[in-house]
């Protein structure tokens, strides 16, 4: 089940990771304050996350696309 986890962590999401390095926090305590939220704005911030989690991906494809600026 662990590497369920982390392959979908890894490959699909990956979102609340990546602000956890970025900023510093845990990323349980992202998770859980997004959870948090979303009960308590009845789910908005999902909008949010999946809007994250698609410019995260668009970036990661496009930094692959063109490692360089010579490779024009």
């Amino acid at each position: 089940m662990k590497t369920l986890t982390d392959y979908l962590e890894a490959q699909s999401f990956g979102l609340c990771s990546a602000l956890g390095q970025r900023w510093g926090f845990s990323t349980r305590s992202i998770r859980l304050s997004f959870v948090y939220a979303s009960f308590f704005t009845f789910g908005s911030p999902v909008v949010l996350y999946f809007a994250g989690v698609f410019w995260m991906n668009v970036r990661r494809a496009w930094r692959q696309q063109r490692s360089t600026v010579w490779d024009l």
